[in-house]
């Protein structure tokens, strides 16, 4: 008799977002479904958000790269980028500096308010380039750190005498 009234043995309700059919005779009954999913605020302010998710991860996909080469040119030559033509390698590099400052700033800001990270974005993009730009962060001051212990300066953001004069 236990056996009988055991909880394996009776009938469970379906699961939340199961949709039940009629198991009866059929009749012209009108299959309501319903979501029971909630938009985070996230999700809801995508449409406004879309953009700025594009050019962050248009302008880390290009800022690491360009990190990366400014730190390998440092860390030999003890000296940043080269000015280049109308100073345009030089101006690409500091950009590059304060995208990566930024997106890891904003990366910080979404983990303390919502507690967790950036949105992967399309095709894991955002969450690739958020990645990188922790990875850079991590780079810039290893280098500069050991820049300052081999040389004892970290050359300024314009160009100087000691490096391009």
């Amino acid at each position: 008799m236990s056996l009988l009234s055991s909880p394996c043995l009776l009938p469970r309700p379906p699961p939340r977002g199961f949709i039940a059919l009629p198991s009866g005779p059929r009749s012209p009954t009108t299959l309501r479904i319903t979501s029971m999913v909630k938009q985070s605020s996230e999700e809801e302010e995508a449409g406004t958000s879309g953009l700025i998710d594009k050019l962050a991860i248009g302008g880390g996909l290009v800022s690491t790269p360009v990190i990366a080469w400014s730190l390998y040119t440092l860390k030999t030559t003890g000296c940043g980028l080269p000015p280049g033509p109308g100073g345009s390698i030089g101006a690409l590099e500091g950009v590059s500096y304060l995208v990566v400052v930024g997106i890891v700033g904003w990366s910080a800001y979404t983990k303390v308010r919502t507690g967790s990270g950036l949105p992967n974005g399309p095709f894991g993009l955002l969450g690739a380039v958020e990645g990188l730009s922790y990875l850079s962060l991590l780079a810039i001051a290893v280098v500069f750190g050991l820049q300052f212990l081999d040389k004892g300066y970290i050359p300024g953001p314009l160009p100087a005498d000691q490096c391009f004069g």
